[in-house]
């Protein structure tokens, strides 16, 4: 008996001193940084009083996170970057983000854009993969140090409210994604020279300024966001009462050149006034196909709806189609929506469309009706539609008559959310 007490007392004596032991400070320094490289800076910084293992550990983390909101004192702030990217140990920075405020102290502004050059010269300088410098607008606009522009490593870039240097030279023969949100630019060629140098670009977004031609050539890229806050375009239209085919004829050119441009793109989101545009266009002349174009995300009018099988003839290998419908009563009225009609089959609904999804709610009127019949009854493949129903009123009958119309797809379901 005394035997067995003496053997578990062991037993217990080895589990304690296994529970004390600190397993985590025994892990390679490698997996140490990767573990820390998923926090905040400020809290990879803390773990340095641990011990004298994790002293100078947080030196090593490849991801930086600076805000200057976290520090009361901004002097004490830039302090602290200056000597942390003047660190020799910090042998590497594969993401880096930097939040840039003056704060109430007025600390110097020359200072802050100092400290930004300098940083983001360092960063590239170690195998740099994502920047992303968010400069918080105040009385002085921060200018990104042109050691970005032949950064070879960079991933990823998000830019917001700061200032390009004019472009001399531009190499970036990894960059994939740019996202450029307030972003000044000092001429056109900037803009172009930046994009155009982008080899494996694949997702551009330009957002709330822009320069004042966006040229973008890319044979690389498949995602593009352009939404400005002003744009002085040189298609100009009024739509309502006064839009006509004259207004489009008279940039009839200008449209001819565009198209071209966007004509291999695989997934498009347009608006009701481009849907209208097109529209107008295809009277005109034939739009180019959309060969590549597999989802469309589109806004129309119901007085535009009739063109719509027209718009998806030129969309052969389409297969999800997303669209809202602006329920323009007041301009249309009840006996032109009865009018709509839909004669055309186009390719997709034969050989690919396998999607449809209606995102406004349907209320049930003689047009929403025939879209409904036309995709149901026409759709050979088609493996799905969703749509939503406005249940006050009417939503029940309409649902009724969803379930008599016939399915020309046996494998089409109608999904009601």
């Amino acid at each position: 008996m005394a035997g067995r007490e003496k053997s578990k007392q062991a037993r217990s004596k080895v589990s304690s001193e296994r529970m004390k032991k600190d397993r985590i400070s025994e892990l390679p320094y490698p997996l140490l940084c990767l573990i820390l490289s998923h926090l905040p800076t400020k809290e990879v910084i803390k773990t340095s009083a641990l011990s004298t293992r994790w002293r100078s550990l947080w030196l090593w983390v490849p991801s930086l996170e600076l805000n200057s909101q976290n520090f009361p004192d901004r002097n004490v702030f830039t302090s602290f970057g200056n000597r942390l990217f003047d660190s020799d140990r910090m042998s590497c920075v594969q993401k880096l983000k930097l939040t840039l405020d003056e704060g109430d102290n007025n600390v110097d502004g020359h200072m802050l854009q100092s400290c930004l050059t300098s940083w983001i010269d360092a960063a590239t300088k170690r195998k740099l993969q994502h920047l992303n410098v968010w400069c918080l607008p105040d009385n002085h606009r921060r200018e990104i140090p042109i050691s970005l522009y032949t950064c070879e490593t960079l991933v990823t870039l998000r830019l917001f409210e700061v200032v390009l240097p004019d472009a001399g030279s531009v190499s970036l023969p990894s960059l994939k994604t740019m996202h450029l949100k307030y972003v000044w630019y000092p001429n056109d060629a900037t803009f172009e020279r930046l994009v155009s140098c982008c080899p494996v670009l694949e997702e551009l977004k330009v957002s709330g300024y822009g320069p004042d031609v966006i040229l973008v050539r890319s044979l690389s890229l498949k995602r593009l966001r352009i939404k400005l806050r002003e744009c002085n375009g040189d298609i100009s239209l009024t739509f309502g009462e006064e839009f006509d085919e004259a207004s489009v004829s008279s940039k009839r050119d200008t449209i001819r050149k565009f198209l071209p441009g966007i004509s291999k793109v695989g997934d498009m989101i347009i608006d009701e006034d481009t849907f209208k545009v097109f529209s107008h266009y295809s009277k005109l002349e034939p739009l180019l196909q959309f060969d590549y174009m597999t989802r469309l995300d589109a806004t129309l009018c119901l007085s535009d709806l009739k063109w719509l099988p027209t718009f998806l003839e030129r969309c052969p290998n389409l297969k999800s189609l997303v669209l809202a419908l602006d329920n323009d009563y007041e301009r249309i009225g009840s006996e032109e929506m009865n009018e709509i009609s839909f004669s055309t089959v186009p390719e997709c609904l034969l050989s690919s469309l396998e999607s449809v999804d209606i995102k406004s709610s349907i209320t049930g009127n003689a047009a929403e009706m025939k879209l409904l019949r036309y995709f149901l009854r026409k759709s050979l493949i088609l493996k799905k539609l969703t749509l939503r129903l406005k249940y006050y009123g009417n939503g029940a009958a309409i649902f009724k008559k969803l379930l008599r119309i016939p399915r020309r797809s046996i494998t089409c379901q109608v999904v009601v959310r």
